[in-house]
């Protein structure tokens, strides 16, 4: 199963490239990935197959583990999407116009959301389930918001997204509390011995706030009709097929274990009928013939919960029976809609008139399609309906004549679509058509033609729908037939139609009728919501944050020495020991008192470059007392950031004043002494009171051993890129993101990637100062022959601006310190260095380029991009880690590989060289980052007309 997925997500990300050749033809063999997925799946489900599950390990700390599943519901679920899936996707060959800028990128988009919707149903871990149902959500946003030149498909985009996303935020704390309760977070073990207690109501409250808000019911209905301005096919496949049947499909997964909780029966029966009902009717007032049938489908999904609610083996039967009729005509319908708008031009029912006869059988499909909705008998829809009257026929009256309204309602919008979009009108010509394509007519017919199919084998299909709701209790003595005589369950349908014709009749009145009623729209309270929600968060972001970093620091480390002294006061730790080690040597004391000093200094300096080397001076002491206390890695590397560090201040610095602002008010240095000297004895005080308080034997005890498993002698190394590698994947994502934000500040207006080219000539005016000649300007008449810059970027700067000797000790250098890098990446496993330390030195190697050469060196030093470096590092860094999952171990799992060279002889090694390779080059994709923006792009800036050094 992991590998079916694997295989769909891997042709999701070939379908860009597949549309780039291919262009909207590529769709018709993508189209066979999901058609791969239902044939894998239909055998299984028709045959009553044994459930097949497969395990591997992810995170076991988190309870996170790659749990997979398929048993008759998830079979079902599966040929579902594939199936259904496939026919949409060959439809987007010919609904699309050839060339359609974003296709790929959409193509992508609805294959990716069909794997994740697979390994929604597939998944028997709750983590699991969880991940794949926010990739859903994610991925439904994209698609809803293919076109995003549109406002509306923007709008729709991010309502759908914060909607579901609410409702799923509060169902991943449900899914927390109910794996807790049960002490495990495999479904199928939570299935067999479900937990009690009071914490259950919780837990089951916030799961179904996230699958009532997936599947669109009251009252978290407002996103699916408001999605309807994604493209058709985006509507066919999340709204009809795929994504808002997954809260259905949770509540029938999770249904035989808590239907009988208060939370899960009447409360989400009493929803779900609403939601039939109020949709049914709020669909009788709609003109786009497309948002009646987005409020059809949302009718049609309370009442599958109301059924998948209900609590009996008959209304659970009936729930998945509706489920697959109601993929099968409202995929069919929504295409059918899409091909009227591209032979029409129009989806207002004001406007359509005579389809009927200029497309007949896209009219017959229609016909059949709402046949099969509306319960007409020979259709699975007649099958799913009946089998819900059934349920309720000898229990709940009150609900049974509920379900009969909704059903009425149901046959009314299903009626007043077919008149609205083919028969002729009075006073409305007929409508100009562009005939379909056969490729185009073929997927809503063959869905169509599926339902009246499997309606009269219902006979077929009872086998092995009855299987997926087994778990319910209670005695089962109803089976699906095409026919069951003159009974209630048939005379309910005749009167549900009956009632319906009429409501069909009453439209305009009824219309009228509900335009009174209505108090608000549902448009209206989330708009309202959310402009309170925005106004709240503008006044809050106002009153406490003034723009003054001073201010948040001074509230974060008053926060911090509060907390601190309130736990030191709560403990008492000086109570508990002897004595204090201040320091093991006369060195490590006079190296705190030089920082001490030099912090003095930082506070006493009046000029921002002093303030940076006084700074540095502190960060190069730190590092002086980790060589002192041992630690040279720690010592290096602090070493090599600080120097970074002063490097990139300098390339701040350079437009800013050199003198900090006019004295404050001496009574805010006050206070700002006074703090400082609080937040400086409490973290003093903190850090003396841990080293004293420990009561268990320290973890890196251990890590010496581990290291040596790992194939190291250096265990910082062994630390970083072994032990806790998941650290150091999660800290170069964030460095990545780091150079991201920084690229994205500087070039806010305009292309990022700046790179700039020495110009046309010598370029020696560039920077030049008056009465200033070029060193390497020849005298008027002479000829330069063979003469060349010891760096490329040199010949662009004018004399005051360049040092000779500078150029050539870099042009000496910069390969020496890049083997240096390279050194201290390899030889990391055995003594100090590593990808970070390497990649700052390769950084600073650059970084000597371009102070001797200026910003046009920079081209020469690293002719790459910074995007082609950090995407090979996270390459480098994301593909090892999933490497060892891929090789039968764990994410992030390391090997030892011996391997004999001629030249080298014998070699051992590890797989996490790999990772710390990606570690290096992203770190010298930062350092590139930061010199483009910070510096390159300054000299652009200070270069262009106008411009004023500092």
């Amino acid at each position: 199963m992991l590998l079916l997925l694997a295989a769909h997500s891997l042709a999701a990300l070939a379908a860009p490239a597949l549309v780039r050749w291919w262009g909207r033809d590529a769709f018709l063999p993508l189209a066979l990935v999901p058609a791969a997925m239902a044939a894998w799946a239909i055998p299984a489900w028709i045959s009553g197959a044994a459930p097949r599950e497969e395990r591997h390990a992810w995170i076991p700390g988190l309870h996170l583990s790659l749990d997979f599943r398929a048993d008759a519901l998830s079979w079902m679920m599966v040929m579902i999407i594939g199936g259904v899936g496939a026919l949409i996707v060959a439809y987007c060959a010919r609904y699309f116009q050839t060339g359609e800028p974003g296709l790929g990128f959409f193509a992508l988009h609805m294959l990716a959301f069909a794997a994740s919707m697979i390994g929604l149903v597939l998944a028997d871990n709750l983590i699991l389930l969880y991940v794949f149902w926010e990739l859903t959500t994610v991925f439904s946003y994209l698609l809803i918001g293919f076109d995003a030149r549109k406002r509306a498909a923007r709008g729709a985009a991010t309502q759908a997204l914060v909607i579901t996303t609410f409702g799923g935020l509060a169902m991943l704390a449900g899914l927390v509390l109910l794996g807790n309760a049960a002490g495990t977070y495999r479904i199928s073990d939570i299935m067999a011995r479900p937990p009690g207690g009071g914490v259950m109501v919780a837990a089951l409250s916030l799961v179904l706030a996230g699958a009532l808000s997936k599947s669109a019911i009251i009252p978290f209905g407002l996103w699916l009709p408001g999605a309807m301005a994604a493209p058709t096919p985006v509507s066919a496949f999340l709204h009809a097929a795929a994504m808002v049947k997954a809260g259905v499909y949770l509540g029938v997964r999770l249904g035989p274990a808590f239907v009988h909780t208060i939370t899960w029966g009447p409360i989400v029966v009493s929803l779900g009928a609403a939601t039939m009902v109020f949709a049914g009717w709020r669909a009788m007032r709609e003109t786009d013939v497309k948002l009646l049938l987005a409020y059809g489908t949302v009718s049609q999904l309370g009442f599958m919960i109301t059924l998948a609610a209900a609590g009996t083996r008959t209304a659970a039967l009936a729930s998945m029976t509706v489920l697959l009729a109601h993929a099968l005509f409202k995929a069919a319908l929504f295409l059918i809609v899409g091909i009227i708008d591209h032979a029409t031009g129009t989806r207002d029912l004001r406007e359509l008139s005579g389809l009927r006869h200029s497309t007949p059988v896209l009219a017959g499909a229609a016909t059949v399609a709402v046949a099969s909705m509306a319960g007409i008998p020979a259709t699975l829809g007649f099958v799913g309906k009946e089998a819900g009257y059934e349920a309720f026929a000898r229990e709940d009256h009150v609900l049974l004549v509920v379900l009969v309204a909704g059903s009425a309602f149901t046959a009314a919008y299903g009626l007043r679509f077919l008149w609205g979009a083919f028969a002729r009108k009075d006073g409305v010509p007929d409508t100009p058509v562009h005939r379909p394509t056969p490729g185009l007519l073929a997927p809503p017919v063959l869905l169509a033609v599926a339902g009246v199919v499997l309606g009269l084998a219902a006979n077929v299909l009872d086998a092995p729908l009855e299987r997926e709701v087994a778990g319910y209790p209670g005695p089962h003595t109803y089976h699906l037939a095409p026919w069951h005589g003159f009974g209630l369950p048939l005379w309910l349908t005749a009167g549900s139609l009956a009632l319906g014709g009429l409501l069909f009749l009453a439209r305009e009145p009824l219309a009228r009728t509900h335009r009174r009623l209505v108090v608000f729209e549902p448009a209206a309270v989330y708009r309202a919501i959310m402009d309170r929600t925005n106004d709240t968060a503008m006044q809050i972001t106002g009153s406490v944050q003034r723009g003054s970093l001073p201010g948040y620091l001074l509230v974060i480390a008053l926060t911090a020495a509060v907390a601190m002294i309130s736990a030191a006061a709560a403990a008492r730790p000086w109570t508990q020991h002897g004595g204090w080690r201040l320091w093991n040597g006369p060195f490590q004391g006079t190296v705190s008192l030089m920082i001490m000093l030099a912090a003095v200094g930082v506070v006493r300096a009046r000029n921002r470059g002093a303030t940076v080397v006084l700074v540095g001076a502190t960060g190069y002491g730190a590092a002086t007392q980790f060589f002192l206390h041992a630690a040279p890695d720690l010592a290096l590397t602090q070493f090599l950031v600080e120097t970074a560090s002063l490097i990139v201040f300098v390339l701040v610095l350079r437009s800013m004043p050199m003198g900090f602002p006019a004295t404050r008010p001496a009574s805010r240095r006050a206070v700002h002494v006074v703090v400082a000297v609080l937040v400086g004895a409490s973290v003093t005080a903190a850090v003396l009171i841990a080293g004293h308080a420990r009561t268990a034997a320290p973890i890196s005890g251990a890590y010496p051993a581990a290291a040596a498993e790992a194939g190291s002698k250096n265990v910082v190394s062994a630390v970083i890129v072994d032990i806790r590698a998941w650290d150091t994947l999660g800290e170069t994502c964030v460095i990545a993101l780091a150079a991201l934000g920084i690229t994205s500040i500087v070039f806010a207006r305009r292309r990022a990637g700046y790179r700039p080219r020495p110009p046309e000539g010598r370029g020696a005016d560039v920077w030049a100062v008056e009465g200033f000649e070029s060193v390497d300007q020849p005298e008027p008449g002479t000829p330069r022959r063979g003469q060349r810059d010891w760096l490329q970027g040199g010949g662009t700067l004018a004399a005051e601006r360049r040092s000779l000797i500078f150029e050539v000790v870099a042009r000496f250098i910069f390969h020496t310190v890049l083997l240096m890098s390279l050194y201290l990446l390899f030889a990391a496993h055995s003594s100090p260095g590593g990808g970070f330390a390497g990649g700052i030195v390769a950084g600073l190697a650059v970084v000597v380029r371009y102070l001797a050469g200026g910003p046009y060196e920079l081209a020469a030093a690293a002719p790459m991009s910074v995007g082609t470096v950090l995407g090979t590092g996270l390459i480098c860094t994301t593909g090892t880690a999933f490497a060892g999952f891929a090789w039968g171990g764990a994410v992030l799992k390391s090997a030892l590989v011996d391997v004999t060279l001629p030249v080298f002889g014998h070699l051992e090694i590890s797989t996490s060289l790999l990772f710390d390779a990606g570690v290096y080059l992203i770190v010298v994709g930062l350092v590139l980052d930061v010199l483009i923006t910070l510096g390159a792009e300054a000299d652009r800036e200070a270069e262009a007309p106008g411009a004023v050094v500092s």
